[in-house]
């Protein structure tokens, strides 16, 4: 761990922290050993900047000549986001003066940060474990309440310390196995006749796959589903679109092959991330456009996580016959949700509500009748049904969760089956390595950069 003292630290990198673009207010960030000399020189002071104080100083070039005015901020290693010695310079917002100011600092010795740098020095210099940095840039890119909320306890280690327990509790469980290889004659650490261990093992597993879980509702939060809506010319796939996104999104019209082109949109249904696309209806055609289309509609169709089929009820009776005709078999079920559209044109009485196992929602475009049932359907189709204090997670959490799971089945086969403690102690410790690479323990530089080189610069 890292102490009090000053630490090593690298060469200097300087970046604009701001958004591009003009604003009240433009960033530019350095961090590293020459940080202080760096502002000093642009500032032509001779005192030292006072730690997390704001002064107030005009910027000059190398001809003394005025860039422009604003403030420094500085902060002293090991007191910093990064660990080093990082200088925060707020000057306005205009990217002329940014650029100025930029091209003084790397005259003055800085040199630009790369991508998710900043983020980077602060993990190496354990000032937050990998989680916490990629929750970083999941609470910048958040495109919900709800995400921004599961990212931000995910910064503030919420996730962390789940993980952390769990390792903890794992580290432990190793002890007595390997205490059993080293000493196998004492009768005291003989584990293989001891409950008390199975029943370790046993909690253990149940943990993870509760972290897990929550782990799923976070990958979800995140990243959100592709939801595709399909189905023949005029059932009402435009409207069905227009209505989840409030506004008239998509051409509707009563000639049948309007939709020519997929039509994508990214919606916010009950804090779930949803990025629909419209297709074209699919039909046999000679116009060389639609076919593109539905050509493309197909396409999508296979590679999305829920396909929405939507048929006109005072047509189609049987949609899982409307199904295997257009598809030529029927779809994977757990992906695929039935829409009939257009009650209002119909008897309540006339709809059935389980057609050969599927159970249909029915709504009306036209009335918005059954959309809120809609939308809780969709979220429980794709799993999603978030506790108050969901945290963001990513796809390698969940990945590395489920190899811990895997190992620790191994490691009781290995227990009550086998009785092999050599082999019960290398599954142990594969899940071990699993876990810690979520927070970054034991993680291979070419995940870090690829993780990293996802951040935005200055970040």
């Amino acid at each position: 761990m890292m102490n009090n003292a000053k630490i090593d630290q690298q060469p200097t990198i300087v970046a604009i922290a701001s958004p591009i673009g003009r604003g009240g207010v433009g960033v530019i960030r350095l961090s590293g050993k020459t940080a202080h000399e760096i502002a000093k020189k642009l500032t032509n002071r001779t005192k030292d900047f006072t730690p997390r104080y704001a002064h107030f100083c005009r910027f000059y070039d190398e001809k003394h000549v005025i860039l422009d005015e604003g403030l420094v901020l500085f902060f002293n290693a090991p007191h910093s986001f990064t660990g080093e010695d990082v200088v925060e310079i707020q000057g306005h917002g205009g990217m002329i003066l940014q650029e100025q100011l930029l091209a003084r600092c790397y005259e003055l010795g800085a040199r630009q940060a790369t991508a998710g740098e900043f983020s980077m020095r602060a993990f190496d210099n354990e000032k937050m474990d990998l989680v916490q940095a990629e929750a970083i840039a999941d609470a910048i890119d958040a495109t919900s309440i709800a995400a921004a909320k599961g990212a931000m306890r995910s910064l503030t280690g919420e996730f962390s310390k789940k993980i952390n327990a769990l390792l903890e509790k794992l580290i432990h469980l190793r002890l007595h196995v390997e205490a059993t290889i080293d000493f196998p004659d004492e009768e005291d650490v003989d584990f293989l006749a001891d409950s008390a261990i199975s029943n370790q093992l046993n909690a253990l597993k149940s943990q993870v796959a509760d972290v897990l879980a929550t782990a799923e509702q976070g990958q979800l939060l995140r990243d959100g589903v592709s939801v595709v809506i399909a189905g023949r010319p005029n059932a009402g796939k435009s409207s069905l679109l227009n209505r989840l996104a409030g506004i008239e999104r998509a051409i509707v019209t009563d000639i049948a092959g309007t939709t020519r082109d997929i039509l994508q949109e990214t919606l916010i249904l009950k804090g779930l991330t949803v990025n629909i696309t419209d297709t074209a209806g699919l039909r046999e055609t000679d116009d060389v456009v639609e076919k593109a289309g539905i050509d493309r509609a197909r396409t999508a169709i296979t590679t999305a996580d829920l396909l929405l089929l939507v048929y006109d009820v005072t047509i189609t009776d049987n949609p899982v016959l409307l199904a295997e005709e257009l598809f030529g078999e029927l779809p994977n079920p757990k992906n695929m949700l039935f829409i009939g559209n257009k009650i209002d044109k119909l008897n309540s009485q006339e709809l059935s509500q389980e057609i050969d196992g599927f159970n249909p929602v029915y709504v009306s475009c036209e009335t918005q009748s059954g959309l809120t049932e809609l939308i809780d359907k969709i979220c429980e189709k794709v799993g999603f049904h978030p506790p108050e204090n969901t945290l963001i997670a990513r796809t390698r959490h969940l990945d590395a969760l489920k190899r811990v799971q895997t190992a620790l089945n191994d490691a009781d086969e290995q227990l009550h089956v086998y009785h092999a403690g050599e082999l019960v102690a290398e599954s142990l410790r594969l899940a071990q390595t699993s876990l810690s690479e979520i927070t970054g323990e034991f993680t291979a530089d070419d995940l870090l950069g690829k993780i990293f080189g996802s951040f935005c610069i200055g970040k």
